[in-house]
């Protein structure tokens, strides 16, 4: 098994001083291979040392301008950094460079949210949904935009997805709640947001929901 390999390994259960020896041998051995420092770049990443992170990642990019995991780990950091246009641009030229999984869509997605760009989201969620279709996250952030331009029928197929996928997610049962409230069926509202506040008992948006909805009614 290869150093990089290794050094994966290592990653995945924890051990990050052993996964550093490996991607620092692994970079020794061949200087001129990029994967070796998006390997780097990413043990720096998950330890959140994220400017030295960036620079590995750079240097990966320098070698092989088409290193396509080198432009979104550095999209990564840049999210993290809370520099969304700049994680955009990094996330738009690994698609460039060939990469095309879920994940990847699904963090331009959030970058466009970020920017206020909810309807150039959309198709993002949607991509990324369509290449992982349990992704309980991203199809959530898909009915919210969904939601968002009001296409509610929609949104409820992916909320109701979601909770198929997730039994625990609150927030679903409270988007859901509110698509039946906007749809003026009180009860299935009622039903949604009671499970929302069972699983999170100080969801104070469904709290808030319920009460409104029993005002009304009296």
């Amino acid at each position: 098994m290869d150093n990089n390999q290794l050094g994966i390994e290592a990653m995945q259960k924890g051990n990050f001083e052993e996964a550093a020896t490996a991607f620092s041998k692994a970079i020794e051995e061949q200087p001129a291979d990029p994967i070796s420092y998006v390997n780097f770049g990413n043990l720096l990443s998950a330890v959140n040392e994220l400017e030295k992170a960036l620079k590995f990642y750079e240097k990966a990019i320098e070698i092989d301008e088409n290193t396509a995991t080198a432009y979104y780990g550095a999209g990564n950091v840049y999210f993290n950094q809370e520099n969304y246009n700049e994680a955009k641009n990094m996330y738009e030229k690994a698609l460039r460079k060939g990469l095309d999984n879920g994940d990847l869509h699904f963090m331009l997605g959030l970058c466009m949210l970020q920017i206020d760009q909810h309807r150039l989201a959309l198709p993002y969620f949607q991509r990324a949904v369509e290449l992982n279709e349990d992704d309980a996250d991203a199809r959530f952030q898909y009915g919210l935009c969904l939601a968002q331009l009001e296409l509610i029928d929609e949104a409820m197929i992916q909320f109701q997805t979601v909770v198929t996928l997730d039994e625990q997610h609150a927030d679903a049962f409270y988007n859901l709640g509110v698509a039946y409230a906007f749809k003026e069926d009180t009860i299935k509202a009622k039903e949604m947001l009671e499970k929302a506040l069972m699983i999170q008992p100080d969801h104070m948006l469904a709290g808030h929901a319920l009460n409104i909805i029993g005002e009304n009614k009296q």
